[in-house]
């Protein structure tokens, strides 16, 4: 069996509003192995694009906050580095390509 890359144990990302507590990501779990290509699909506003700034933790508070579930990168609870850590992290070991067609790709930004 191939070596387990990233591990994403009952993510659960709420949002505090006046109006209440919204779970945008409500117990999401799934992994990901060496060779390995996952594809998260879904209609718009079904939580893909919080599911992935939560891997980074990239969730602006307020009104967001990661409020349970586990992010294991090769092991490494990502929730609980310390943001000093977390930022050698992004960019080194896990990165994201934002939805920004014009400039997602672009080498220069």
């Amino acid at each position: 069996m191939s070596k387990r890359i990233l591990e994403v144990k009952n993510l659960t990302t709420s949002f505090f509003t006046g109006e209440g507590v919204f779970n945008a990501v409500d117990g999401v779990s799934f992994a990901i192995h060496q060779g390995e290509t996952l594809a998260i699909v879904g209609e718009s506003g079904c939580g893909k694009s919080v599911t992935s700034l939560s891997l980074m933790r990239l969730i602006p508070w307020p009104p967001g906050k990661i409020t349970g579930g586990e992010v294991l990168l090769e092991g490494e609870d990502l929730l609980s580095l310390p943001e000093e850590e977390m930022q050698k992290v992004r960019g080194n070991r896990i990165s994201m390509i934002f939805q920004e067609p014009m400039t997602s790709l672009n080498p220069v930004l």
